[in-house]
């Protein structure tokens, strides 16, 4: 791929649209850009203006700036191979419960930190996890119940919960083992 501005711009917007799911006609028809200006910029022939961009952004629901983002070297991509997730010694982690990091990412304002948690046999249950943010739990062995606040959920091997992690939760009981389960929280930083 060339690297003037035309070019750059004209791959993003083609880009973008292929991920929509538009044909060409589709994107001009929502854009109100004629289907030949449309394929100029996407082959890097013109420079399309600032009011131009704005239309296409519109049609296909994205923000301007995502035509001057540079998609080919975004570095923000983590890749753990089965097995290999950084065990993580908590603060005032919970006995029994082994946290493996199998990813992180920050992207803007959002935080996103994937687990792999496993019941080891001295495991007790525990209720009183609170922390910020938005959590998702998919169980991927054994049985338990979950407490959310004032609720109790009977999980098994393919359940999933999704909650606000600022309320008490955590494991009630410990139906059958071995437990093991992922956890991701969603967190906003300030």
């Amino acid at each position: 791929m060339r690297s003037d501005p035309a070019h750059r711009i004209g791959h993003q917007v083609r880009a973008l649209r292929i991920a929509a799911g538009a044909s060409g006609g589709e994107l001009a028809a929502s854009s109100g850009v004629s289907r030949s200006m449309l394929s100029r910029i996407e082959r890097g022939l013109v420079s399309p203006s600032v009011e131009t961009l704005d239309r296409i952004a519109n049609g296909l629901g994205v923000p301007v700036s995502r035509f001057f983002s540079d998609q080919t070297s975004r570095t923000d991509f983590s890749f753990v191979p089965a097995g290999k997730g950084i065990r993580v010694d908590r603060v005032g982690a919970v006995a029994g419960y082994r946290y493996e990091l199998l990813g992180h990412q920050l992207s803007g304002n959002l935080f996103v930190e994937p687990y792999l948690v496993t019941l080891l046999p001295e495991a007790e249950p525990y209720v009183t996890f609170q922390h910020p943010g938005i959590k998702f739990l998919h169980l991927l062995m054994g049985r338990v119940s979950y407490r959310y606040g004032g609720r109790v959920v009977k999980l098994a091997a393919g359940d999933s919960l999704q909650f606000d992690a600022t309320a008490l939760h955590g494991i009630e009981a410990i139906e059958d083992g071995p437990v093991s389960y992922l956890s991701v929280v969603f967190t906003m930083r300030d």
